[in-house]
């Protein structure tokens, strides 16, 4: 390691070097990680099991005034797997290139905003700076695997409940653009397996009313839906992703052998929706389930994933964006595409805010070479502690 390095970099890519990937973590390495680092900044640290075997780690900084609800800022410390054949470096090396890109699994998602919360808290209460809440900094397991035994059980315990939570953050996304993307809602899951009965017979014959033939109807709706809202999305410059619904087939199943036609067959699909479109979409999905003859089995359908209010008036959006104005950060406010722990902070009626400061990167979560920058990691660092001083100081 380079002598001179930035003492937040070493910190960043020591964390990185952790295998924290699924489907085995090693959480075990990660605990002792943030229980030395809190030992060095003096953070109070605890660690707490919602799940067992499935630790999440606390650190508190107090406020001047403990009373009022906190701050939570919220990672997550798993990361998804990885094929390292297909990476230019080793995927948990951290590397550092020329250019100052660190190369490693969890660089974008989403151990950079973990460090980022960290760092700007280590420097603050360095330079005694006392904000008006308490902070909480929590790094939670299990997110990539849909949060079951991380934030899910845990934001309904008491544990969770006794930090008198008033204002969240979590997880963005990079931009190459400008701009720094701030998510204030998510979209809904709704993963639908459609499966058709009908005659079977042999392959070489016209055989009537066939389960291919059901399924073949349902994936010309589907796959025409898919269609329709790609070009909504490319007609209009305002619209993102996440203010559209995507359909994907995702599996197809049922072959008995080449000259037999099946009596059932089932097509998957992941299904994502906007939340403005939710009862839309189910009445639609259930309308084109009777005219295809199929039924949805194995339907898992999410709860609707609330929204956090942008309100130009409200305290928190308004303390938020302040900061980003102060700091002369170009900003978007978006629905986020895919699923993040906010969901579960929603949820409870709690206002939660996606964001994660990576402007001029690509996005390359859950892909091969995932990297961030050096200079945009920092300057990260930067954003979010001004973010933090001022949402940590709303008075009311």
């Amino acid at each position: 390691m380079n002598a001179e390095e930035h003492r937040s970099t070493k910190v960043f890519r020591d964390y990185l070097k952790i295998k924290s990937v699924q489907p085995e973590p090693d959480y075990g390495s990660i605990v002792k990680f943030l229980e030395e680092y809190a030992k060095t900044c003096e953070f109070p640290c605890r660690v707490h099991e919602a799940v067992p075997g499935f630790p999440i780690v606390i650190m508190t900084i107090e406020g001047s005034n403990p009373s009022l609800p906190s701050i939570l800022l919220n990672s997550h410390t798993d990361v998804v797997p990885v094929f390292p054949d297909q990476w230019k470096y080793d995927p948990f090396s951290a590397t550092k290139d020329e250019e100052g890109n660190i190369y490693a699994r969890g660089s974008q998602d989403m151990k950079c905003v973990g460090i980022q919360h960290l760092e700007a808290m280590r420097e603050l209460t360095a330079e005694g700076v006392r904000l008006l809440r308490t902070v909480h900094i929590s790094f939670v397991p299990d997110e990539e695997v849909g949060g079951k035994k991380g934030m899910k059980p845990w934001c309904q315990q008491e544990d969770f409940k006794s930090l008198n939570v008033g204002f969240a953050m979590d997880e963005g996304l990079a931009n190459p653009g400008d701009e720094m993307r701030v998510f204030y809602s998510e979209r809904t899951a709704r993963w639908a397996s459609f499966v058709a009965h009908g005659n079977p017979g042999h392959g070489s014959g016209f055989i009537p009313d066939t389960a291919g033939y059901k399924v073949q109807k349902i994936l010309g709706k589907l796959l025409e839906f898919r269609d329709q809202q790609e070009a909504r999305l490319k007609s209009d410059s305002k619209l993102t992703v996440g203010d559209v619904n995507t359909a994907n087939i995702t599996s197809l199943k049922m072959r008995v052998q080449p000259n037999v036609v099946p009596d059932r067959l089932e097509v998957g699909f992941d299904i994502r929706v906007t939340p403005s479109e939710i009862t839309q979409v189910d009445e639609m999905l259930d309308s084109w389930c009777s005219e295809c003859d199929v039924s949805l089995e194995a339907f898992h359908k999410q709860n609707e994933m609330g929204i956090t209010s942008t309100d130009p008036e409200d305290k928190w959006w308004k303390a938020f964006t302040t900061a980003l104005n102060n700091c002369n950060v170009a900003y978007t406010k978006e629905i986020f595409p895919a699923g993040t722990d906010s969901r579960y902070l929603r949820q409870l009626g709690l206002p939660a805010l996606g964001f994660s400061p990576m402007n001029h990167t690509p996005i390359l979560l859950h892909d091969h070479n995932e990297f961030l920058n050096e200079r945009i990691f920092l300057d990260g660092i930067q954003t979010m502690r001004a973010v933090i001083e001022s949402v940590a100081n709303v008075e009311n």
